[in-house]
């Protein structure tokens, strides 16, 4: 599958691909399911029909955020595995930093993708097991990420959570799930926007470059991809 990358800014392209796919529907209303919903960034829906939900673990940090977002119509905390979303339910599933925190990340993305009606959006965003920041967080004892914490990020991100990492969570990984349940990968991206590491963070960060020889580099973090689920009837059933 070959890699598209859209030359567009993150926010922008997301709410780019939120308004075409509410075109392409004639102005009907749009079902949005946010999985990772500790990530209070909203989608730029105004003008549109929307109906927000959202899906995430059930931890102390999480709950904190979600009791407080005023954008979801509704949601639910728990055992994503058994999340209680319906089959072909909603548009778009907006995953924000979710799959590299949880396990059993295939079958809770294999849950979700059920819950999408052909031909709807998956907006991923995720950190990369095989950057060097991916590497860095996985390693970090969990003391030492609660100690360092509140230094390293934006005042208000919701956190620790945990780091899980599992082989889904890199470019390669996430382009075999796309490739073995049919899905189209139509826009592809990498950027570096983790969290404020400081002096010290990236020191680290290009450290673990160096000692890995460049195969965990510190040139990006982030993977960036806006996923289709197929339209065709005969497509794999997921």
């Amino acid at each position: 599958m070959s890699e598209v990358r859209s030359v567009a800014r993150r926010g922008d392209l997301f709410d780019q691909r939120v308004r075409e796919q509410w075109a392409g529907q004639l102005g009907r209303r749009l079902d949005v399911l946010v999985a990772g919903c500790a990530r209070d960034e909203p989608l730029a829906l105004d003008r549109i029909d929307t109906l927000v939900m959202g899906v995430d673990e059930d931890l102390p940090a999480v709950r904190r955020v979600v009791e407080e977002r005023a954008d979801l119509a509704r949601w639910s905390l728990g055992d994503l595995r058994s999340a209680p979303v319906r089959p072909r339910s909603v548009d778009v599933i907006q995953l924000s930093f979710l799959l590299e925190r949880i396990h059993h990340a295939e079958l809770v993305f294999d849950r979700l993708l059920q819950a999408l009606r052909p031909g709807g959006l998956v907006l991923l965003r995720m950190r990369d097991r095989r950057s060097a920041y991916g590497l860095c967080d996985r390693l970090t004892p969990s003391w030492l990420r609660r100690l360092l914490w509140r230094r390293l990020v934006p005042e208000g991100t919701p956190g620790p959570l945990p780091a899980v990492y599992e082989p889904i969570t890199s470019h390669d990984g996430i382009h075999a799930f796309c490739l073995s349940r049919g899905l189209m990968i139509t826009d592809d991206r990498t950027a570096t926007s983790g969290p404020a590491l400081g002096r010290a963070g990236r020191a680290a960060v290009a450290l673990a470059d160096r000692l890995t020889r460049g195969r965990y580099p510190s040139s990006h973090d982030e993977i960036t991809m806006v996923i289709r689920k197929p339209q065709n009837h005969f497509a794999r059933l997921i």
